[in-house]
């Protein structure tokens, strides 16, 4: 991490780091502006409740170089007392020989926490979930669930629902809202408060998309986290799941602008870094446009033959480019949010063919009327067969945009096929194509309209 002050020594001065800013997500800001030992110094300082809540937060960058900076013993405190699934966040990002040293400092049901969740990838339910929920016997009355909350609140993340279990084999039976359990008659069984309908539930490996889905469709604050036999192993948050999917959405918007994903905000990233993760992809784009100038010097004779056509060359190129990145905008957002799956390619194909005919015919009745006007008026003479030019730019223009729509629509389907994120094939990847293509599909029209007369 980039330093932007001078670190400050354990128990030295550490007040004033966070001095002015009393609420949690000021302070996370605060901490957020200092490097790792400066931020590691200043949570030193706080009494362990108010370091934790601290580092509970996602918003806190660093949080494992953070911990890395502390000594090993009060990191492992820290450790011990943030939530299951932050714990796990952290110790994920920490240098293998810092996480072993802080691990065997751990209490034993951390490190049990932590090997049980560490194995499942952020982009599944078991990635984000926390084993800290508050589950009961069906068997047990309402006030003794409510004694039961009480004595351990203060060990879990949140208590949004109370999860009902079998009493002989554990499997989930429901979820009564604490709402309901507050309001009821202390003797009345805890089963008895439960709607009645079978709780939702998603396993560890449900993917990450379809666990938000699942919150968002039925508007729940927490869905259960069950194995093969309806036992419960977590629960996933409707923040964590916020908090996961706004991460995966900055990484697409990154790949869909022609890059790698950043792994911190742009300003903290290195200057080496950040042209590390940008190189590459600029390098595969302009290998591709070379291909394009390989193209052009292939209708060298013809442009030596007809000057007038090179002035709509970046016209032309530009339009199927951005029909190409509209399509493409459209057709990862829709897989994205289900609204279409791999099966419904060619229904897409059939609707993006018409779409783009009609959108090209659209420009080029535009860019004909431009050349007609601009002759006309005596702006510009594009000689006798004027009126070849513009239906050569009128066809080129339909043929170059039905083609970026084509494959815009048709690249994410190929890329999500083959296993890869659909954003790889993002608009500078698919104008890049369009471009090389487009190229040979507007010289080829010339050569048709144009011969015999410029060619």
């Amino acid at each position: 991490m980039d330093a932007v002050r001078e670190t400050t020594p354990f128990g030295a001065a550490t007040s004033g780091l966070l001095a002015g800013a009393t609420r949690t997500p000021d302070r996370v800001d605060r901490l957020n502006g200092l490097s790792a030992a400066d931020a590691a110094a200043a949570l030193a300082a706080l009494p362990d409740d108010e370091a934790v809540e601290l580092l509970d937060e996602p918003e806190l960058e660093y949080g494992a170089a953070i911990l890395s900076a502390l000594p090993a013993e009060r990191a492992a405190r820290f450790l011990d007392l943030v939530s299951a699934d932050r714990a796990v966040d952290m110790f994920r990002d920490m240098r293998v020989s810092v996480r072993n040293d802080v691990l065997a400092l751990a209490l034993p049901e951390t490190r049990e926490e932590i090997e049980r969740l560490l194995p499942y990838g952020p982009d599944c339910a078991g990635g984000i979930m926390t084993t800290e929920f508050v589950a009961v016997p069906a068997d047990w009355t309402a006030g003794a669930v409510l004694d039961h909350v009480r004595a351990v609140e203060s060990t879990r993340e949140t208590v949004y629902a109370i999860f009902v279990t079998d009493p002989a084999t554990a499997a989930l039976q429901a979820a009564v809202p604490l709402r309901r359990l507050i309001a009821a008659d202390p003797a009345t069984p805890v089963l008895a408060l439960a709607t009645g309908e079978v709780p939702v539930s998603v396993t560890a490996q449900t993917p990450l998309e379809d666990t938000v889905r699942m919150i968002s469709r039925y508007n729940l604050l927490a869905v259960a986290v069950l194995d093969d036999n309806r036992r419960m192993v977590g629960i996933v948050t409707v923040d964590d799941a916020i908090d996961s999917m706004v991460a995966e959405q900055d990484a697409e918007l990154q790949q869909m602008g022609g890059m790698e994903p950043l792994d911190a905000p742009y300003l903290k990233v290195s200057f080496l870094e950040l042209i590390r993760k940008r190189a590459g992809w600029l390098c595969v784009l302009f290998l591709a446009e070379m291909l394009t100038a390989s193209a052009m010097q292939a209708y060298e004779e013809q442009l030596q033959k007809a000057v007038v056509l090179a002035l709509f060359i970046p016209l032309i190129m530009s339009s199927g480019g951005n029909s190409g990145s509209q399509a493409t905008s459209l057709i990862i957002r829709a897989l994205a949010v289900r609204d279409i799956t791999l099966g419904d390619w060619w229904r897409v194909v059939r609707r993006e063919l018409p779409a783009g005919l009609t959108l090209g015919a659209i420009l080029g009745v535009l860019g004909a009327t431009r050349i007609a006007a601009w002759q006309g008026l005596g702006l510009f003479d594009y000689g006798p067969h004027w009126g070849l030019i513009a239906l050569t730019i009128f066809s080129a223009l339909i043929g170059i945009v039905t083609f970026g729509s084509m494959m815009g629509s048709i690249l994410p389907f190929i890329a999500k096929r083959l296993g890869f994120d659909p954003a790889v094939a993002s608009g500078p990847f698919v104008a890049t194509l369009v471009d090389v293509t487009g190229i040979l599909i507007y010289f080829s029209i010339a050569s048709v309209i144009l011969k015999g007369t410029l060619l």
